[in-house]
């Protein structure tokens, strides 16, 4: 299971944008792989202040965000030079609100892949329940270099 901290190792996010708590990847018998990612909302996230006021729900653009963070641990690049970018989403679903005090558990799949980029399917739930699914595309690509100072 990997942390926050070993996250920073393969996703490019950091701070208020690195969305998952924990995460890991599981193969089946078949050598396919599953990321399976854990979210706690403790109620003091930055969203929460104006996404409802006296009825807070995690906005669903968070939730396609954890997904998609999921996904990008089985994308986890070995060099450190290329970044996932999120190219597109489908069939998005939700079921039911995830509020403060809710763990989103995600469990997300590449379903197809032609370099450089990879189609995944993934799904949420709330104690077991289903809240969130969706089909979703990211492209690798190379870091740009930094301009000249």
């Amino acid at each position: 299971m990997l942390d926050r901290e070993q996250l920073q190792q393969y996703l490019p996010h950091r701070s208020s944008m690195l969305l998952i708590d924990s995460a890991e990847v599981v193969t089946a018998d078949d050598g396919s792989q599953t990321a399976h990612a854990r979210k706690t909302f403790t109620g003091k996230e930055w969203f929460f202040d104006g996404h409802f006021p006296g009825n807070p729900v995690v906005p669903g653009v968070i939730q396609c965000e954890i997904l998609a963070q999921t996904v990008c641990v089985l994308l986890q690049p070995a060099e450190h030079d290329i970044t996932p970018y999120f190219t597109g989403m489908k069939d998005v679903r939700w079921k039911r609100p995830v509020r403060p005090g809710d763990t989103l558990e995600t469990r997300c799949t590449i379903t197809r892949a032609k370099k450089p980029f990879y189609f995944a399917k993934g799904e949420g739930y709330v104690g077991g329940v289903l809240c969130v699914s969706a089909e979703f595309s990211f492209a690798l690509m190379e870091n740009a270099a930094p301009a000249d100072a």
